[in-house]
C-alpha cells in the first residue's frame, strides 16, 4: 500500500505555499494608479486637434472611464470592463474613427506624457510602455494621411 503524502509535506515538515506573485495592476498600486495614468492622458486629449473630435461626447469623462476599466482589467485587475461592456474587441471599437499614422503618434504623445507623469520603476514603466505602443500600432486601420 502506497502513502499518500498531502501536497506541502516534504520530509515530514509542512512548507508554505510559494508567494503568489503580484499581478502588475497590483505592483503599479492598483486603480489609483491607472485612473492618474487616464487622466493624465485625457487632459492632452482635450486640447489635441485631431484626437479630441473622435470623442463625440462633450465630456470626455465616460471615455476616461472606459479606458480605465479596459487597462486595470488587461493588467490584472477587476473584471469590470468585460462584465459591463462583453470582449474589449479593440479594433472593432475603433473601427468607425480613421486611425492613421498622425492620429497614432498624437495619441503615443498624450499616453507617453501619463506614462512618464506616474514616475512607475523602470522595468514597470517599459512593460506598460511597450504595450500601449504596440497597441497604438495595431490600432491604424488607414495608412492614407490626406483623408
Amino acid at each position: 500500500m502506497a502513502v499518500v503524502v498531502p501536497r506541502g509535506w516534504q520530509d515530514g515538515q509542512v512548507t508554505a505555499p510559494a508567494p503568489k506573485e503580484a499581478s502588475f495592476f497590483d505592483a503599479v498600486g492598483g486603480e489609483p494608479t491607472f485612473r492618474r495614468l487616464v487622466d493624465r492622458f485625457y487632459q492632452g486629449v482635450a486640447d489635441d486637434p485631431l484626437l479630441r473630435p473622435m470623442y463625440p461626447e462633450e465630456d470626455l469623462g465616460p471615455a476616461a472611464d472606459r479606458l480605465t476599466l479596459f487597462l486595470m482589467q488587461y493588467w490584472g485587475g477587476p473584471n469590470t470592463y468585460s462584465a459591463s461592456r462583453g470582449h474589449p474587441r479593440l479594433r472593432m471599437r475603433h473601427a468607425p474613427f480613421r486611425v492613421d499614422p498622425a492620429a497614432r503618434d498624437a495619441w503615443l504623445k498624450h499616453m507617453r506624457d501619463a506614462v512618464d507623469s506616474i514616475e512607475l520603476p523602470q522595468p514597470l514603466h517599459d512593460e506598460l510602455w511597450n504595450y500601449l505602443e504596440r497597441a497604438a500600432y495595431f490600432m491604424v486601420n488607414s495608412m492614407d494621411e490626406n483623408g
